[in-house]
């Protein structure tokens, strides 16, 4: 069948990350492909020291995310684009820093990386993509069928984005690569 793209069929035990950027903490969430739902097989922060210079918080990230990725050893990588509002340009700034070395660690591992927007996200999850934190979190309870909304925020939105991922590729097989 030459000029026919094919698609990956995902399989039970693959793994996804999920990421919520910030130069100070970042979110993550490793979730497995079950044979029936997904199931969380950890989630956690990585942090950066606040009083270190950027180049050494940026390199603390990376340290930490790729512990994550060699214990893991995820398929693809889901990340949570920059939201940014013209007033308040500092937090994007800040958080494209994160970003950036979390998208070279991919690279360097030849991982898928996809993006969603919050809205993507919230939508997919809740079916509004102007859902409240607190409905976030619930739906993410229980779609991964857990006894306690995972804390700290990070954790949670982390899981938000893989679960975005893994109900985005679990018929089609692709994401939104970009």
């Amino acid at each position: 069948m030459d000029g026919v793209p094919t698609q990956t069929i995902p399989q039970p035990g693959e793994r996804y990350l999920g990421i919520d950027p910030g130069l100070h903490r970042t979110g993550y969430a490793v979730l497995e492909r079950g044979p029936r739902e997904p199931r969380l097989l950890e989630g956690g922060v990585i942090s950066s020291t606040v009083d270190n210079s950027l180049h050494q918080r940026v390199h603390e990230l990376s340290t930490g995310l790729k512990e994550v990725l060699d214990e893991f050893n995820p398929c693809c990588m889901a990340i949570e684009q920059i939201f940014s509002t013209g007033k308040y340009p500092k937090p994007a700034l800040l958080m494209a820093h994160a970003r950036g070395v979390i998208l070279l660690a991919a690279a360097q591992r030849n991982m898928q990386v996809v993006h969603y927007t919050p809205t993507q996200i919230k939508r997919l999850l809740t079916g509004s993509g102007r859902a409240s934190k607190e409905q976030m979190q619930h739906a993410i309870k229980n779609e991964l069928r857990l006894q306690a909304i995972p804390e700290p925020n990070d954790v949670a939105d982390a899981s938000a984005v893989a679960l975005c991922h893994y109900y985005s590729n679990r018929v089609s097989g692709v994401g939104v690569a970009m």
